[in-house]
């Protein structure tokens, strides 16, 4: 498939006989019969065919004339034909000629394109009686392999896109859970320590509690020997110590 991308044509002359007959000179001289310019864009250049017709009615006028015809783009040929004329009018006088030339992979820019005639017979005359037209059709490979080439770049892209977007969700997701294995083992931490700290601190308050209470039982039980013995001497200080002696009797 293919597209167009410029396309431009000219006719001088629309029918026979509306101009006086042009002669056309022998060679090396030559007639230029119609000029077109055709534009190439950058994009397209090297890679695209220009098709080139050009139409011209012809009338032999004695003898028989071997007309030439030449393509030239910006002045360089590119193409050549060669018709054959005859002047007898029990014969043949009238042609029409249309010769065809593709030119292919021009180069970028505007390009002029002309199309000659020149009489390659001596002694024989034809003319140009009408119609001219020329016409160039420039044509590059279909937008669908550019659309194509695009296509898989927006694809491509988008595949990249969605495969970073997967990674940049994946990597989001991992750090999540990594924040949060984080937080939680930063949790769990913190409440053990906090547990171990009270459970720590219960012990700790527990053995100083059953201390103090040792100790204050240990000291209440001391006072009451103190208090049992210091009873015991008062007693024994308050009786009169012939009383002893005379309960031995």
């Amino acid at each position: 498939m293919v597209r167009i991308i410029d396309y431009q044509a000219t006719e001088p002359v629309r029918r026979v006989g509306q101009i006086r007959p042009i002669p056309i000179p022998h060679s090396p001289r030559k007639v230029v019969l119609a000029t077109i310019r055709i534009t190439i864009p950058r994009r397209n250049a090297n890679n695209n065919h220009v098709e080139l017709i050009a139409t011209v009615g012809l009338r032999g006028v004695t003898g028989t004339s071997q007309i030439l015809f030449k393509i030239f783009r910006d002045g360089r040929e590119i193409f050549r034909a060669q018709e054959g004329v005859e002047s007898d009018p029990t014969s043949e006088v009238n042609y029409i000629v249309t010769v065809q030339g593709i030119d292919t992979n021009v180069g970028a820019g505007t390009h002029t394109y002309q199309v000659t005639a020149e009489n390659i017979t001596n002694g024989t005359e034809a003319a140009v009686v009408g119609p001219i037209s020329f016409s160039g059709l420039a044509i590059a490979p279909t937008d669908k392999d550019h659309d194509s080439d695009h296509d898989m770049d927006r694809v491509t892209s988008r595949d990249r896109d969605r495969d970073k977007n997967r990674i940049t969700s994946r990597d989001r997701d991992r750090d999540k859970n990594r924040i949060t294995s984080r937080d939680r083992d930063r949790d769990k931490n913190r409440i053990t320590s906090r547990d171990r700290d009270r459970d720590k601190n219960r012990i700790t308050s527990r053995d100083r509690d059953r201390d103090k209470n040792r100790i204050t039982s240990r000291d209440r039980n001391t006072k009451r020997s103190m208090n049992r013995v210091t009873s015991r001497d008062r007693d024994r200080r308050s009786r009169n110590p012939f009383d002893d002696f005379f309960r031995m009797f």
